[in-house]
């Protein structure tokens, strides 16, 4: 891992006490992940000095990063323990990943844009995480070769939760993932696998995010409608 930059590391860790532990935050493996990861890492240059801000910024190829409240908060909705196997749609810049592997035993994470999935393999490379795959894939598919998962954690909204990716959940795994008729409106909702063919659904807060695009999710394009599946309207995260 880089060596650490003073000023960044005490701007990170009042970024926990400020933002996180202030607003309501308290898994202890949560804070501590969020204390570990350096965001500044998965920024472009120019932005570095903004990595503790209490915001989203952006990165390459029009997405985010997500500001580190919703990235400590949807984590915590997990309730991870340490140890699981978690699997992550959206890649994005790997900020989230990393915090998951802080925690989890192996983190299974799918980019759909292919030039963000290999800058953030390279980047939780070059930090050590050899417990992350990158995937350059559908997400909204999952990625059925390494389930069941204890856990899924999606970081784009859509219109409901997706069949696929509650059928990769183990008994007693949980989902989170923000859903919502409007593509860039959404509520994040946490679902847990309660039986084989039972799930228990609970609103968690209101949250904005980019519209999840793929065969289960929202149309690429300006309409933003979603994809018509065969034998009705599927949506997906």
């Amino acid at each position: 891992m880089p060596d650490a930059d003073p000023e960044l590391t005490a701007a990170r860790d009042a970024m926990v006490r400020r933002q996180l532990q202030a607003r309501g935050v308290t898994s202890p493996v949560v804070l501590e992940a969020m204390r570990a990861v350096p965001r500044e890492a998965f920024l472009p240059v120019r932005l570095r000095e903004f990595a503790y801000e209490d915001a989203p910024l952006p990165i390459d190829e029009g997405q985010t990063i997500s500001q580190p409240y919703i990235v400590a908060f949807m984590i915590e909705a997990l309730d991870l323990r340490g140890g699981e196997t978690v699997l992550e749609i959206g890649t994005g810049s790997g900020y989230a990943a990393s915090v998951l592997a802080e925690i989890a035993g192996e983190v299974f994470t799918i980019e759909r844009v292919s030039q963000l999935a290999q800058k953030a393999a390279a980047t939780l490379s070059d930090l050590g995480y050899r417990n992350v795959h990158v995937l350059h894939a559908d997400g909204t598919r999952g990625w059925p070769e390494h389930a069941p998962y204890d856990a899924i954690v999606v970081a784009a909204g859509g219109p409901e939760v997706p069949p696929s990716l509650k059928n990769q959940l183990k008994l007693g795994g949980r989902l989170v993932i923000p859903v919502g008729d409007d593509p860039r409106v959404q509520e994040l909702v946490r679902v847990t696998r309660a039986a084989h063919d039972e799930w228990r659904s609970e609103d968690l807060a209101d949250v904005r995010f980019v519209p999840l695009i793929g065969e289960e999710g929202w149309e690429e394009g300006p309409s933003g409608r979603r994809v018509q599946k065969r034998g009705g309207d599927r949506g997906a995260v």
